[in-house]
């Protein structure tokens, strides 16, 4: 088994810096790294010879590194013969690792087999040469002393130091002339809105970012007059990648986290896990720096990566801070995945707490995952450093929802109206706009892996069974998200406006009061509708997406199509009944018979209406019971709850009792009940309509008011009160029924013996008995 060892290559680091900012702080910074183009210390580990690690004739040596320069340097040397020998050798063993990869490929088990002995090789060869470390690095320096001469190095650094001071000068400079923006900053409170707090950070970042453009601008200048041009590359190595960039990451850095800031923060963290990710952010910038500096100076320096394995060491060395500080920030990062908002369900809640853990397994994946394409010689996969942009998307991902919940936070609109039903509303709005942006942001995170990995969609189907598996799952993921996409879009829409027509009304489904025997008022028309045709969409949707997904598996949809037609025909001629009740239905809709909240008398079925589906609505008794009646079953409707209502009191009163004296009490009730907090309910007040009848008891007058549907119970249970306090101020007797005995002759009932007090006993209770009766 072929062992490769890593090779000498051009350095770079945004990898390195772009895991840790996304460990950290989330996709803005995560954008930022993603803008410098480098390779990074893991690169190094691949080189840019990736064909060989060993010559391939005794007498043939392939340069190192393998430019294009050096292979016509090579091949003018070359004989024909030496040049065919060469390619033969170099195509056997091509075709020879294809051979064995497509081996490997078919057999997971010796897949994962070889690939951990190549990390355990390409580990062991790194220990092994451990002390070769400080050889090869004094080699190098050697080199390079060699070529300049010591006077040369401190002529040098000497340059390099002045350029630096007048650099840092001219910020200062810079700085000063914009302390007064400054200033606005360090002396902000507390901002009233986001907008405000990125309004104060942003000004800080560009003024922060001014400063930094006018030292690197003032650096690069002075540099091109007083550095040489064959130093220039390493004075501009230097200068940028271990002054320039940590500075710009510590400025990015100060934007998100705030660290001496808590009231601007962004990030949802303490305090001191806000100062220790950012001085660790400014320290991993530092050292990636420092990487990309010293791999690029020994390679230019005759020391390759290969002989030192100085990339291995660097990358595991970033690797290994980056899962430091997931374990010592752990509580900051759970934190981070909360968010500020504190309304959370119980699983994001457990995604946040496995947060750290789950970092950090990330982490050592990616670690183990480098280390096996690098044993097996695939060096191309991780050029641009497309690997640590991966692993900084997926650690990032919590970090991504706790935005997308954050931005849901301060954009999502206000609650509308007051209530269980506007909470409630407000709420699922809120959710729908978080799930929206979840499926938003898994659809551009798709396309970013695709365009970091050079996947092409179009192109992948044709390239093997594995690869049109691969293209078609893509698609059909693509495809359902879609799907769900507009599913919530829909939902979210209707869903806002039922709840805006429900408010309105004053309607809330899980009230307990029900409004008494007669149903309340009852919503609007459109409330009604909006759940058929909320389902009627959805029902669409999911049809739409699942036929689509099935077409782009290769599933000829036709037949099913046919067989839904089919099937239809069958349901319509052998379900009749099922026919005629959505019929029914549809016309009882179309002439707005009835909706959800009205009460109604369908024969002797009484009840609010509390569901309207398909084929049937639902009646809820003020009692409790439910009552589902088929739409083709209702012969006719009787609704209480439209546009008015008018209730009649009766009251019985001794016949004596002074009917205009009544009346006046009446109209008197009917002005205070006007200035009642219910008053806006009232279309006509309360007033008399005088007598109504007279019975053996007394004289019954009656009164009257006309209020909206639903709101009468409240009104009149409070009228009654006022009716019965209102008569007893005023000397007003209510009539009670009473047995009258007339004996002739006797003019006190004190009179009477003992015989005759049982006879009278006697006589009112078999009256009183009659009466009942005659009533029943």
């Amino acid at each position: 088994m072929r062992r490769h060892v890593p090779q000498t290559g051009k350095p770079g680091c945004v990898p390195l810096r772009s895991t840790a900012l996304h460990l950290v702080s989330g996709l803005f910074a995560g954008l930022f790294l993603l803008t410098v183009a480098a390779t990074g210390p893991a690169s190094a580990q691949t080189g840019v010879n990736l064909t060989s690690n060993e010559p391939a004739n005794p007498e043939i040596t392939l340069p190192d590194p393998l430019t294009p320069e050096a292979v016509r340097e090579l091949v003018s040397r070359l004989s024909d013969a030496e040049v065919r020998q060469l390619l033969l050798e170099r195509l056997d063993a091509v075709a020879a690792d294809q051979a064995k990869d497509e081996q490997t490929a078919g057999n997971l088990l010796a897949f994962l087999s070889e690939s951990v002995v190549g990390v355990y090789e390409a580990v062991a060869d790194a220990v092994i040469r451990v002390p070769q470390l400080g050889s090869g690095m004094q080699k190098g320096f050697s080199n390079f002393l060699d070529r300049v001469g010591w006077g040369g190095l401190f002529a040098l650094l000497g340059t390099l130091a002045a350029i630096l001071a007048v650099a840092l000068l001219a910020e200062y400079g810079v700085n000063r002339l914009t302390r007064r923006w400054r200033s606005i900053f360090e002396n902000a409170g507390e901002p009233g809105s986001l907008l405000e707090q990125l309004q104060l950070l942003g000004r800080r970042l560009l003024l922060d970012m001014l400063g930094l453009i006018v030292f690197f601008a003032v650096g690069r200048a002075l540099g091109q007059f007083l550095i040489p041009a064959d130093a220039a590359p390493l004075a501009i190595a230097i200068i940028l990648n271990m002054v320039a960039i940590p500075r710009l990451v510590a400025a990015f850095s100060r934007f998100l986290l705030a660290p001496y800031k808590p009231e601007l923060r962004l990030l949802c963290t303490d305090d001191w896990s806000a100062r220790y990710l950012h001085r660790s952010q400014i320290g991993l910038a530092i050292l990636a720096g420092f990487s990309i500096f010293i791999v690029g100076f020994m390679a230019a320096n005759g020391v390759p990566m290969r002989e030192t394995r100085l990339g291995f060491w660097l990358n595991t060395a970033i690797f290994i801070w980056l899962g430091v500080i997931a374990v010592r920030a752990r509580r900051g990062l759970v934190m981070m995945a909360r968010g500020w908002d504190p309304d959370i369900t119980p699983m994001e809640d457990r995604v946040a707490r496995a947060y750290p853990m789950g970092t950090l397994m990330i982490i050592v994946l990616g670690w183990t995952v480098v280390e096996i394409i690098v044993s097996r010689g695939q060096f191309q996969l991780l050029q641009g450093g497309r690997h640590f942009i991966t692993l900084g998307l997926l650690i990032m991902s919590p970090a991504m929802d706790t935005a997308i919940r954050g931005l849901v936070k301060h954009l999502a609109p206000p609650m509308q109206g007051e209530g269980a039903v506007a909470e409630r509303a407000w709420r699922s709005t809120k959710r729908s706009y978080i799930r929206i942006g979840r499926i938003i942001v898994f659809g551009l995170v798709i396309l970013a892996l695709a365009g970091i990995w050079d996947i092409d969609f179009t192109n992948l189907a044709s390239a093997g069974v594995g690869a049109q598996f691969a293209a078609k799952l893509i698609t059909v993921s693509i495809i359902l998200a879609t799907g769900y996409l507009v599913w919530e879009v829909l939902t979210l829409i209707i869903n806002r406006k039922l709840a805006n027509e429900m408010t309105a009304a004053g309607i809330d489904p899980e009230s307990e009061e029900i409004g008494g025997e007669g149903g309340g008022a009852g919503g609007s028309r459109l409330s009604t509708v909006l759940p058929l045709t909320r389902l009627a969409l959805q029902t669409l949707v999911i049809s739409m997406t699942v036929l689509i997904a099935l077409g782009n598996l290769g599933i000829d949809v036709t037949p099913l199509l046919a067989g839904a037609g089919i099937i239809g025909l069958a349901i319509g001629f052998g379900a009749q009944t099922l026919v005629r009740d959505i019929v029914s239905g549809l016309f009882f809709l179309i002439d707005d018979a009835f909706r959800i909240g009205e009460y109604l008398v369908i024969d002797n079925t009484v009840g609010t209406v509390e569901k309207i589906s398909i084929r049937s609505l639902q009646l809820r008794h003020h009692e409790g019971p439910v009552h589902t009646i088929p739409y083709g079953e209702i012969p006719r409707v009787t609704n209480n709850s439209r546009d008015w209502v008018i209730v009649k009191m009766r009251f019985t009163v001794p016949f004596e009792t002074d009917v205009n004296k009544i009346k006046k009490v009446f109209k008197q009730i009917g002005k205070d009940v006007m200035e009642q907090p219910y008053a806006e309910d009232i279309i006509q007040t309360f007033k008399s309509q005088g007598v109504n009848s007279v019975d053996d008891v007394g004289l019954i007058v009656r009164g009257k008011f006309m209020c909206k549907p639903g709101k009468q119970w409240v009104i009149r249970k409070d009228i009654y009160s006022r009716v019965q306090k209102a008569f007893a101020e005023n000397g007003i007797e209510f009539a009670r029924r009473e047995v009258r005995v007339n004996i002739p002759g006797l003019n006190d009932a004190s009179d009477l013996d003992e015989n005759a007090k049982k006879a009278v006993a006697a006589a009112a209770n078999e009256a009183a008995q009659a009466g009942s009766e005659s009533k029943q």
